[in-house]
């Protein structure tokens, strides 16, 4: 990612997150990448807003009392924050897909994260809940993904061996479509050749290498392809009732149902889940906003994670 884009992402996060309107001196000091002299920041923050503008991130701007002159602020309001996307094709979804990725990494990197941060420490709260797509995702590093992105956005036909439940080698021939990332665990989403339908693969049950087809555009994504509701179709392993602080811990409140209501400002939820360390780094991310009941080797193990980080950080 390069400088300019790193800074739009933590000036999008900062703009997005905060609960007023930012001043131009608040966003200096915050968000990393404004360098060189007064004239030197101005112009590349006005540079800044019409590329936002131009992608069409709508930056609201306004005042703290609209009855005195203060400095002018800004803001970027989470329910302006969206983009109308038409009319795509399966080939635009495939890569719109990849782009999700980057973009959940890059809200999530070091500097968008310090951005936040300072601008806790000069005294204004965010509200990371109100960024959308926030939720936390497993990072992880498989040796083939480079390959596989490369075969997706050239339209390269793919043979790989797969590890199948029964442990079982197959052969499979794919037309690669999209990779993401469910349950702590890489996939590939996308056409299986010999059986004509879609299908999913864990990329850790990838045997060996993947061979890619040196030719090119040798395939047409479908455009009845549709990513939101093509995933993995492994059951889920483990049960957890968790309570979730009313309106907050959207991530974990979208994938799982309501228990108990009765508890003023709580609500008890049922939540499945498959792999338990990334439920872990979920349900810290939400803070105080989510209390484990069960199971108890999850409650204990979260409780465990936070004395850690206190004992660290105070």
């Amino acid at each position: 990612m390069s400088r300019k884009t790193e800074r739009l992402v933590n000036l999008t996060i900062a703009l997005l997150a905060t609960k007023r309107y930012l001043t131009k001196s608040e966003i200096f000091r915050s968000v990393d990448g404004y360098e060189g002299s007064a004239d030197s920041k101005e112009r590349m923050f006005e540079r800044d807003k019409d590329d936002l503008r131009n992608l069409g991130i709508d930056i609201e701007v306004g005042s703290f009392d609209p009855l005195f002159e203060d400095e002018a602020g800004y803001r970027i309001r989470p329910d302006n924050y969206q983009i109308q996307l038409g009319d795509l094709s399966g080939r635009d979804i495939s890569l719109l897909s990849l782009a999700a990725e980057a973009w959940r990494g890059a809200a999530l990197n070091g500097s968008a994260l310090s951005a936040l941060r300072k601008l806790h420490a000069i005294g204004i709260e965010s509200d990371l809940e109100s960024i959308p797509d926030m939720a936390p995702h497993a990072n992880i590093y498989d040796k083939n993904l480079q390959l596989l992105i490369t075969s997706i956005t050239e339209r390269r036909k793919i043979a790989f061996s797969y590890i199948a439940q029964d442990l079982s080698t197959q052969e499979r021939e794919i037309a690669p479509y999209a990779v993401a990332s469910k349950y702590g665990y890489w996939y590939l989403h996308g056409k299986d050749l010999e059986k004509n339908s879609y299908r999913s693969f864990r990329l850790d049950r990838i045997a060996g290498e993947i061979t890619s087809s040196s030719k090119a555009d040798a395939f047409e994504v479908d455009s009845a392809f549709d990513l939101t509701s093509f995933g993995a179709t492994e059951s889920a392993k483990s049960q957890a009732h968790i309570y979730l602080r009313v309106g907050r811990a959207f991530g974990i409140r979208n994938r799982s149902k309501i228990l108990d209501s009765s508890i003023p400002g709580w609500e008890l939820h049922e939540l499945f889940f498959h792999d338990q360390e990334r439920m872990i780094e979920e349900i810290l991310w939400y803070g105080d906003d989510v209390v484990v009941k069960a199971p108890k080797d999850l409650r204990e193990e979260v409780i465990s994670r936070v004395k850690h980080g206190v004992e660290l950080y105070g």
